[in-house]
């Protein structure tokens, strides 16, 4: 029963939210609100910025104001928040989730996020390289093996941010 009241009520919110997606309206209207997010700390609530880049798991993406409702896994890369003039400010974010709201709200939740200017290249270059020799040491398939391969990708990704190349 429950799953057919969803059912009907997800077909009739569809024509509605196929419109939004196929919409020819005019530039987005203004600021956007960011609220972004750390287990143990807020690094915005209720920002208005002008636009936000997110390394989606699928892609890479621009949100503005009036951007159509979205949900992505962020994959480890650059997040930039875009403020009304200057510089981007750009963080590295090892994973988590954007949500965008119809009412131009994104709620961006990682478990962990640095500015790109903090980021030190040897402590980058020496963490891979430990997550390297950890993997190769683990049994394969073990839960060692696992972690020690999120190690190498996500330090690949933060070299990559910082224009290290690590293989």
């Amino acid at each position: 029963m429950a799953l057919q009241q969803f059912v009907r009520r997800a077909a009739s919110a569809a024509p509605s939210i196929a419109r939004r997606a196929m919409s020819s309206a005019p530039e987005a209207s203004g600021a956007m609100t960011l609220n972004f997010n750390l287990p143990h700390e807020t690094i915005y609530s209720g920002a208005k910025v002008s636009q936000v880049i997110v390394p989606g798991a699928a892609g890479e993406y621009g949100i503005t104001a009036d951007h159509v409702p979205i949900v992505a896994q962020l994959k480890p890369g650059v997040l930039q928040i875009m403020h009304d003039a200057g510089e981007p400010e750009k963080y590295f974010v090892a994973g988590g989730f954007s949500l965008t709201h119809a009412n131009s709200v994104t709620d961006i939740s990682c478990p962990e996020a640095v500015k790109l200017d903090d980021i030190d290249s040897a402590a980058v270059q020496k963490n891979f390289d430990a997550a390297k020799n950890a993997y190769s040491s683990a049994e394969s398939g073990s839960a060692a093996h696992a972690e020690a391969q999120v190690d190498i990708e996500v330090n690949r990704a933060m070299g990559a941010a910082i224009g290290l190349a690590l293989s």
